[in-house]
């Protein structure tokens, strides 16, 4: 009699055990699954806080389900060999800035920047509103990757050297290192020659005078990389890039492997790092710009022709590449009729769009 009554004691204890495992959804993996993520940023550049903010806000949001091990640029590999490695599967998670892999689709062109496109507003708008994650589901998917944003830069600051650059025929006959398969075209067109350099390439090429300009990234980037040390001028404005997003790969079967909870914890852990993110570059701009100046470095900015030259010369290039890329012109023409259907806005809001500068001040102190 005491086997048997044992033997129901534990039926029903693992019965009622079974029923709470079920019950809590923080229960259902039996083990945590652990991933390895790393990025195409090395420490000293701060685009890699995009990346280590997600991994941190998942760790928090996904406890017990969920952690990612992260690990930074060029730790586990090289910067530009983590696309690769993302879509074999040989790691799980790595952030990025899609431009990188123009050459294997150039629709990525249409998702990290491009010249005379979309602003940092513009690209969080469309993003989550505009069925723009849509398409960077679809680029992505094509190489085995689910994708999600995790910030965005302001403008890019704009050309960096020590010649001046005062209108589009300075940059003729000028080496300039800048990223995208677009600016290449549109420097091509402006008798400028591209040269291509990895970030922690910039400033010993500008030290050295292999190149004759560069850009990078926004004014706190680009200090923080050194680049107020050799170089004298700045044009701008950063026509190139207007803004610049940054996101995760992820590999497709591990993302499939989560449950749903899971995954809406890592899309609102995205969310989470893309605003994060947005609101340290943008404020970061301040102290940037002010270094900059107190260094001594001379701005220049492009007339209204000049940029008027240049969307002519975009434009061109845009209508000639979407007639060859399905993709592409899908991404691009979303991103054209989002920014048509904002245009009676646009010039209702004026001037109190985002940046607006007040001609005068109260004194209130």
């Amino acid at each position: 009699m005491r086997k048997k009554h044992s033997l129901v004691t534990v039926t029903v204890a693992a019965f009622f055990c079974l029923i709470l495992v079920v019950g809590s959804g923080s229960c259902l993996y039996a083990k945590e699954v652990v991933w390895k993520m790393t990025t195409t940023w090395p420490p000293a550049i701060n685009l890699i806080e995009a990346d280590k903010t997600f991994a941190k806000n998942v760790n928090q949001l996904c406890k017990g389900k969920l952690r990612i091990k992260f690990y930074p640029g060029g730790s586990l590999m090289p910067g530009f060999e983590v696309f690769n490695a993302v879509s074999k599967g040989t790691i799980q998670a790595a952030g990025d800035w899609p431009n990188y892999w123009s050459g294997k689709d150039g629709v990525f062109d249409t998702l990290g920047s491009y010249p005379m496109g979309l602003t940092p507003i513009d690209y969080m708008v469309w993003i989550y509103e505009g069925g723009g994650l849509d398409i960077y589901k679809k680029a992505y998917g094509k190489f085995g990757m689910m994708y999600l944003p995790t910030g965005v830069t302001p403008s890019e600051s704009g050309i960096r050297g020590n010649k001046p650059i005062n209108s589009l025929k300075d940059i003729k006959g000028l080496k300039i290192r800048m990223s995208g398969k677009a600016q290449g075209y549109i420097l091509k067109e402006v008798g400028a020659a591209q040269v291509l350099l990895a970030g922690g390439e910039v400033y010993q090429a500008l030290q050295k005078g292999t190149v004759d300009g560069a850009e990078f990234s926004s004014p706190t980037t680009d200090w923080n990389m050194g680049l107020g040390e050799v170089t004298k001028y700045w044009a701008s404005p950063g026509w190139h890039q207007p803004a610049s997003v940054m996101g995760v790969m992820i590999n497709q079967k591990a993302w499939d492997a989560l449950d749903e909870d899971t995954k809406k914890n890592v899309l609102i852990a995205s969310k989470a790092a893309f605003l994060e993110f947005f609101c340290f570059q943008y404020y970061g701009c301040i102290d940037g710009t002010k270094k900059f100046f107190d260094k001594g470095v001379n701005m220049t900015r492009y007339s209204d022709e000049d940029l008027t030259k240049i969307e002519k010369i975009v434009n061109k290039y845009t209508a000639d590449t979407a007639a060859k890329n399905p993709l592409f012109r899908e991404s691009i023409q979303s991103q054209i009729e989002f920014r048509k259907k904002f245009s009676d806005w646009r010039s209702i809001e004026e001037p109190f769009s985002f940046g607006y500068n007040p001609k005068d001040y109260p004194d209130v102190k």
